[in-house]
């Protein structure tokens, strides 16, 4: 598997990779009803990747977090969808980066987990 960020390789590769195809509706046209039929509007259907990573090196935490810095940056992976590699346009949403420790006078972080959304 191959995952790139602005056309960069990302520096240590997650322990979890889950894509999920999202559907937008127009809400407004997406109604139920009175006898509970959907009609509904799609208008896209997007991407949402969930990544998250074990222990990582400060410098390796510090790479993957500043790839994302961007309001938008572009993003390879392979897409099960697709049944290809696609490079599309996300944006990162919360970072938690839980459990700082050191060791050996090095600290580490464990636990990143970050979600990607399809713009």
């Amino acid at each position: 598997m191959l995952l790139k960020i602005n056309n960069t390789e990302i520096s240590v590769y997650p322990k979890e990779f889950t894509v999920t195809p999202l559907d937008i509706d127009n809400g407004e046209s997406t109604v139920r009803t009175a006898d509970g039929t959907l009609n509904r509007d799609r208008v896209a259907v997007k991407r949402q990747i969930e990544m998250s990573w074990g222990v990582l090196s400060w410098e390796d935490v510090s790479s993957i977090l500043q790839a994302m810095q961007d309001v938008f940056f572009d993003f390879y992976y392979p897409d099960p969808m697709t049944g290809q590699y696609e490079t599309k346009t996300f944006y990162v949403g919360n970072r938690p980066t839980p459990a700082a420790l050191s060791k050996n006078g090095q600290i580490l972080w464990s636990g990143l987990k970050v979600t990607l959304t399809e713009k």
